[in-house]
């Protein structure tokens, strides 16, 4: 990885919030030489049934931020999520910090763009967002020194961010009992995300991994933090060797069989505008719901 600025000698403070609605974890990151601190990957609440937008789960971390006495720099998406909202710009606009994703946001963009019908006035230039990271960009959280890695595969904008010692890989990889993300969205492609996983599995084996997601596969507690080394020995999709084509077929079977995330239609709306909700003719909040079009 001689390409990329690894330092595994600092070792970044992670706090982890665990979201049961939709099995999310979002992570604040701090940096150990100053107050300085980055939000990954938080989550906003719906109940999608009667329409109504809460931020319970933004609120705690807000209030962790705050009681810490933290100055948040970066509120950093891993990815357009499919199954959760983002609470980014309500938690920008009670701490500051800049909101960042993958440039390759501008493709997520044009795509769903046209799924939802969303007109000319919907702009696909990633302007929505503070920051938009290519592959290799570096930025400051404090004193600390972090990066991306381009990682498509489960969406064609996911990146794995950096952060010293520790990495977020967002949806590219699960803990090694859960094996990997499905690659069936529109963008989405088995092999690229075969090869993302390579590129994670290539840092410092004791590199600590953090997860955007985690089910309890048959029944263990939720957890989130594994390692490199853990993950190139004992992922269940990809570890022990496991080649590219074995990959491709495993996951292109698995997710034949898979339904649709059920906050799929709202996530993508509101995550493609960096957590802003949409609103109709008039100003209102307002989501659309396309037949047969996913």
């Amino acid at each position: 990885m001689s390409e990329y600025p690894v330092n595994m000698n600092v070792k970044p403070d992670v706090k982890a919030f665990f979201d049961p609605a939709t099995n999310t974890i979002s992570y604040c990151v701090k940096d150990p030489s100053s107050d300085a601190c980055a939000i990954i990957d938080s989550v906003m609440d719906i109940d999608y049934a009667a329409g109504r937008i809460t931020y319970d789960h933004a609120d705690e971390l807000i209030e962790y931020v705050r009681s810490n006495g933290l100055k948040l720099e970066w509120i950093i998406e891993t990815h357009v999520h499919a199954d959760h909202l983002s609470a980014a710009p309500y938690i920008q606009d009670k701490l500051g910090g800049k909101i960042g994703i993958g440039d390759k946001i501008m493709v997520v963009q044009d795509t769903f763009g046209k799924v939802f019908n969303e007109g000319t006035e919907f702009q696909r230039d990633g302007s929505q967002f503070d920051a938009l990271f290519k592959d290799g960009d570096t930025y400051n959280i404090g004193n600390l020194e972090a990066f991306a890695i381009y990682t498509p595969g489960h969406t064609p904008a996911c990146m794995t961010h950096v952060i010293g010692d520790a990495a977020f890989v967002g949806d590219t990889l699960f803990m090694p009992d859960g094996g990997s993300a499905r690659a069936d969205f529109p963008g989405g492609d088995a092999g690229e995300l075969y090869d993302s996983i390579q590129k994670v599995l290539s840092l410092p084996d004791d590199m600590r991994l953090f997860m955007c997601h985690d089910y309890g596969p048959n029944g263990r507690d939720i957890q989130w933090e594994t390692t490199v080394g853990d993950e190139k020995a004992h992922n269940i999709h990809v570890g022990a060797g496991k080649t590219k084509e074995e990959f491709v077929k495993m996951r292109t079977e698995r997710d034949a069989t898979l339904a649709m995330p059920k906050l799929i239609i709202p996530s993508l709306q509101v995550n493609m505008r960096a957590g802003e909700v949409p609103t109709d003719k008039d100003g209102k909040p307002m989501l659309k719901v396309p037949v047969n079009g996913l």
